[in-house]
């Protein structure tokens, strides 16, 4: 069942939505749903609805929401030159570190609604790198941390998450495409070491035969139903043996 709510954060109002289970009330925890590039639509409420199912409360904040109104978007909006304009200016304006501090303002929400932690938390695409970057950020809040064909994980950057492996508490899965060019070989080399060396708890898996943003059911070319119900078996392990 999808709520909606507004979170104050630090650059003002945050439209947000809250999924609980469609049938029976028993919640095993709850999950900060970090959305894909093209923002909250049908797609993302599907997912966080799917997740909700399997017994989780989600929260899905709108990342952008220092822009006001904008779009609509969807998962081929990327293929239209004036909104892929939009959207490259939106993801770029809308740095990692502004999700990483807004997230004390959406932990205090899950904490409104009932729910104490430690958390999970998942990111998609541009969101990735912002599940790892929190979840790092807030070592104690976070049990657990996905991240699926997430982009620049381990990235030439001062803000690249993979710097960050030593601070991650949280058990990690990350999920590749094994053709990405926002993630490609060389990174995934960088990552792994990263988080090897930190002795975190973690695993990255690369899904051959899938392009970029293949979970999401809106990519219209590009989601692919095999991967995406493998990449939903591990997020619902991941989660099921972490949050309590």
């Amino acid at each position: 069942m999808k709520r909606s709510i507004d979170i104050t954060a630090s650059g003002g109002k945050v439209p947000s939505w809250t999924y609980t289970p469609d049938t029976g009330n028993f919640v095993k925890g709850a999950v900060l749903f970090f959305m894909d590039a093209m923002g909250p639509r049908p797609a993302m409420d599907a997912m966080a609805q799917k997740l909700a199912n399997a017994g989780y409360f989600v929260l899905l904040p709108d990342l952008f929401y220092r822009f006001g109104a904008y779009g609509p978007f969807s998962g081929s909006s990327f293929g239209d030159p004036q909104s892929r304009e939009k959207l490259v200016k939106m993801i770029n304006e809308t740095t990692t570190a502004m999700t990483v501090e807004d997230t004390s303002a959406f932990i205090a929400a899950l904490e409104g609604e009932g729910h104490s932690g430690p958390y999970g938390v998942v990111g998609y695409c541009m969101a990735g790198r912002r599940a790892l970057s929190v979840a790092a950020k807030y070592p104690e809040s976070f049990a657990a941390v996905a991240s699926f064909h997430g982009a620049g994980l381990a990235a030439d950057t001062p803000d690249s998450p993979h710097l960050l492996a030593s601070d991650i508490k949280a058990r990690i899965y990350v999920g590749t495409a094994s053709e990405d060019a926002s993630f490609p070989p060389e990174q995934s080399t960088r990552f792994v070491d990263a988080f090897r060396r930190s002795g975190a708890d973690f695993a990255l898996e690369s899904y051959v035969g899938v392009h970029h943003g293949w979970t999401v059911p809106d990519r219209d070319g590009v989601y692919d139903e095999s991967g995406a119900d493998r990449h939903w078996r591990r997020l619902l392990q991941l989660f099921d043996e972490t949050i309590r």
